[in-house]
């Protein structure tokens, strides 16, 4: 009787706790040294062909520079269909497949007839601006297999909608490329290709060291997610299409005079580094919605003012852009970027490119004071800062395209219904990756030791922390399992068993100010109920 009534109290304290922690995963704290340090030589950017949904399965790197038979055939498509964008800039390689192709269509009756069934479809199915034109396609070329097929790799249902409103495209391309003969010439050039390659590895490279080194990033830590860079030289080179699906990011991009954007590769891989930081602090995010009422006349897409975590990694986003300018006239020109993007609606990037002007100096890394930098953000005097704000008349590019919410990583999923209260669906979704043994089951069994505590099971939430503790390579994700523990046997009258848990937590090498309170508090003193009412930490 007694062991219900303590196992009862303690999980209606623990569900309180639990509903308004957001885990964010995180990496290993980097070392202070490592932000102040370059290796001469940056380390090359290695080649594959993913295919764009995430498999689950360990990669070898997080960062592919690569070439694809799907965009080239799909591009000298495009180009036979009277896309000239940017053809002068192009790489001379463009003009000569360009010639082959016509060589092709001229002397064979079945090319002919296919260029003209191919082109028709692009002719009836052109947007008003040639950029937009041209993503349909990408995003279309992104989601098929490789020639002579060209199977999609997802359901009609599941396609992102650009793709899906050029999905009559497919049937006719493989038409074209084999009455065409694209293999052929994809074969004879595909040694052009590697010298782009080559010489765009170092740069880039480069660029995504550079970001890392800022960030104070580990290396490790990105599991079954993927950034993938494609050079297609039959492309035109002011159209860069970044494109988010799911856990993995893709930029396809065609060298202008031997160089390529790196700004732009610098911003997605920024995305790629951050989305997921925000998608996993659903309740720190839900407090700072109020703000989205600020930016509903902000020259801002529409995605912005629905969704806040969009509307606040795109602001630490233009925040840490802003903090990279160099040179000696780089304090005005900092002003004038963070100046733009407020006006542009991303009201944030103030905030943020406060916080980071600290941040240099600091040894922990982004992935450690993301979390507080939430915490303290005053919504209020956001408000205030947005009210003074006049918005300008048009909006600011934005890179990326996301279709996030259709291919949505199931464990974020599970930690946004976990925020929401929906704590029946959270449990289905972590269990449904664990049933697929994944590589890493960590942060699923975190989720279910949450869960637990929801539904009152002490000796399931024990078990799935302790489980979490074994499998886990985050120390973020294993300290809050040890302090987690540490309040169960708190609340269990089991002293010397929390004190160890809470060392075992400032020991396990997360960074966090929050992290590193909550155990130090848990030292200080046995974890008692909260009274109703009071602010709990998140």
């Amino acid at each position: 009787m007694l062991g219900s009534l303590i196992r009862n109290t303690l999980f209606v304290v623990l569900l309180i706790v639990v509903a308004q922690f957001s885990f964010a995963q995180t990496g290993a704290p980097a070392d202070a040294a490592s932000g102040k340090s370059k290796p001469a030589t940056p380390p090359a950017i290695p080649r594959s062909t993913p295919a764009p949904e995430a498999t689950g399965e360990s990669q070898p790197s997080k960062v592919t520079l690569d070439y694809k038979e799907t965009l080239f055939s799909v591009f000298a498509a495009l180009n036979a269909c009277g896309y000239n964008v940017d053809l002068n800039e192009s790489d001379p390689v463009r003009q000569e497949i360009r010639n082959e192709v016509r060589q092709a269509i001229d002397t064979s009756a079945k090319a002919a007839s296919a260029t003209k069934e191919i082109c028709d479809f692009y002719r009836d199915h052109q947007q008003p601006d040639s950029a937009q034109n041209v993503a349909q396609y990408v995003s279309l070329a992104l989601n098929l297999d490789e020639p002579p097929k060209f199977a999609t790799k997802l359901r009609e249902a599941d396609m992102p909608p650009d793709a899906s409103y050029v999905l009559g495209f497919v049937p006719l391309l493989r038409n074209f490329y084999e009455d065409a003969g694209l293999h052929g010439i994809w074969m004879k050039h595909q040694r052009e290709y590697e010298r782009i390659i080559e010489s765009l590895q170092e740069p880039i490279a480069n660029t995504i060291l550079a970001t890392e080194v800022y960030l104070k990033i580990p290396i490790s830590g990105y599991q079954g997610r993927q950034f993938l860079i494609y050079v297609e030289p039959m492309d035109a080179p002011a159209h860069v299409n970044a494109r988010n699906y799911g856990a993995d990011y893709f930029i396809v991009m065609a060298p202008e005079h031997g160089t390529v954007n790196l700004a732009q590769i610098r911003h997605t891989y920024l995305h790629f580094l951050l989305d997921p930081l925000a998608l996993k602090r659903g309740e720190a995010m839900k407090r700072l919605s109020p703000l989205l009422k600020d930016v509903q006349t902000a020259p801002l897409d529409d995605s912005f003012k629905r969704d806040i975590s969009l509307l606040v990694t795109e602001s630490l986003i233009r925040a840490i852009e802003a903090h990279l300018v160099t040179g000696k006239a780089a304090e005005p020109q900092r002003q004038q970027l963070v100046t733009d993007s407020m006006t542009s609606g991303y009201i944030l990037t103030r905030y943020f490119y406060d916080q980071l002007s600290s941040f240099a100096n600091d040894p922990a890394g982004i992935n450690s004071v993301y979390p507080d930098w939430l915490y303290s953000l005053d919504v209020s005097k956001e408000h205030k800062r947005a009210s003074q704000i006049t918005f300008s008349s048009r909006p600011a590019p934005e890179v990326l395209s996301t279709v996030a919410e259709q291919r949505k990583d199931p464990l974020d999923q599970a930690e946004q219904k976990l925020g929401e209260g929906d704590v029946p669906g959270a449990q289905k979704l972590a269990q449904e990756v664990l049933d697929q043994k994944p590589s890493d089951p960590a942060r699923a069994f975190f989720i279910l030791g949450q869960v637990a505590t929801m539904n009152r099971d002490v000796d399931g939430a024990v078990n799935y922390f302790e489980q979490t503790i074994q499998a886990s390579k985050e120390p973020r994700l294993t300290a809050w399992s040890h302090i987690y523990l540490g309040r169960i046997y708190d609340m269990q009258d089991d002293r010397d068993a929390a004190v160890q848990q809470y060392k075992a937590a400032l020991l396990a090498g997360d960074e966090g100010a929050m992290t590193k309170a909550a155990a130090e508090r848990g030292l200080k003193q046995p974890f008692h109920a909260p009274q109703q009412g009071n602010k709990q930490e998140q």
